[in-house]
C-alpha cells in the first residue's frame, strides 16, 4: 500500500498539536485530490481510495486522536509503548501525526502520486495550510476543530466519491462539493504561497482537477481498454512525462 508523505517544519511544539487537529478538515481534500487507488484484486471497488480503507484497519493507522495538551500526546504513546502495542514512536501510523524527531507535522493521507506535478501541487497546499495556521497561531488565534465523527464521515465520503463527495466543512455541519471547497482554500492561500514562492504549484491544483485526478485518469484507461495492463502502462507514461 503505497502513500505520499509529507513533513512541514513546525517552530514550537506548542502549535503541533492545534495544526494537527485543525488540518483534519483538509483530510477530504487531500484524499480525494490524491485518490489513486480505485483497484484491488484486479477489480474497481468502487472506491476512488481503497487504500485509504485498507490501511485504516491497523489500529494504530487512520484519523488521529485529537489532543489538546502535548502531555496528553506523550501519555498516549507511553501507554502505547509499556502495553506493547508499538515497540517505536514510528509505529503509530495516522494520517497525519506528530513527528518530534524531526520537529515536524507529517501528513500521510495522501495516495501514491504519479506524477511530480501533482506531488508538488499537494506539497505546495499543505505547506500553505500549515504556515498560515502557523502565522494565525502567532496572532492569538484558536484555530477551529471539528468533532470526530464529521472527520470519519468525511474521510469516508472522500474516499468513496473522490472529487464527486459533498464534505461537511465545518463543525456548524455546513456542506459543499470538495471542489469548491477547493478553489476557495487555493484563493484564499494565494498570498501565503506567493511568499513562500510556490504559487505556481498551488495554482496546479486547478489544472490537475480538470484534466482528472489519478484515479479519474485511471478509471477512464480501464474503461476504454478493460485492461489494468493498460492501466499501470498509464501510470509509467504519466511518470516519465511528468519528469520530461
Amino acid at each position: 500500500i503505497f502513500g505520499v508523505h509529507i513533513h512541514v517544519g513546525i517552530d514550537s511544539r506548542d502549535k503541533v498539536l492545534p495544526i494537527v487537529n485543525a488540518l483534519l478538515a483538509y483530510v477530504p481534500h487531500l484524499q480525494a485530490l490524491s485518490a489513486s487507488s480505485p483497484f484491488w484484486g484486479g477489480t474497481d471497488t468502487g472506491y476512488a481510495s481503497n487504500r485509504a480503507m485498507m490501511f485504516q484497519q491497523l489500529p494504530t493507522a487512520g484519523l488521529p486522536f485529537q489532543f489538546d495538551e502535548w502531555a496528553d500526546y506523550e501519555k498516549y504513546v507511553d501507554d502505547m509503548l509499556t502495553t506493547g502495542i508499538i515497540d517505536n514512536i514510528n509505529e503509530i501510523r495516522w494520517d497525519i501525526r506528530p513527528a518530534p524527531h524531526w520537529g515536524t507535522v507529517e501528513v500521510r493521507v495522501c495516495d501514491g502520486l504519479p506524477t511530480l506535478e501533482e506531488i508538488l501541487a499537494i506539497t505546495a497546499f499543505i505547506q500553505c495550510l500549515v504556515d498560515d495556521m502557523s502565522e494565525r497561531l502567532d496572532a492569538g488565534e484558536t484555530l477551529p476543530t471539528m468533532p470526530d465523527w464529521f472527520h470519519n464521515e468525511n474521510k469516508w465520503r472522500a474516499a468513496r466519491y473522490g472529487m464527486d463527495a459533498i464534505i461537511i466543512e465545518n463543525a456548524e455541519a455546513d456542506e459543499r462539493l470538495v471542489t469548491e471547497c477547493l478553489a476557495d482554500e487555493i484563493e484564499r492561500l494565494s498570498p501565503v504561497a506567493e511568499r513562500l514562492g510556490c504559487a505556481e504549484e498551488l495554482h496546479s491544483i486547478t489544472s490537475i482537477i480538470e484534466r482528472g485526478v489519478p484515479y479519474q485518469r485511471l478509471q477512464k484507461v480501464f474503461g476504454a481498454t478493460g485492461s489494468l495492463t493498460e492501466v499501470t502502462r498509464s501510470l509509467i507514461s504519466d511518470l516519465r512525462n511528468s519528469y520530461s
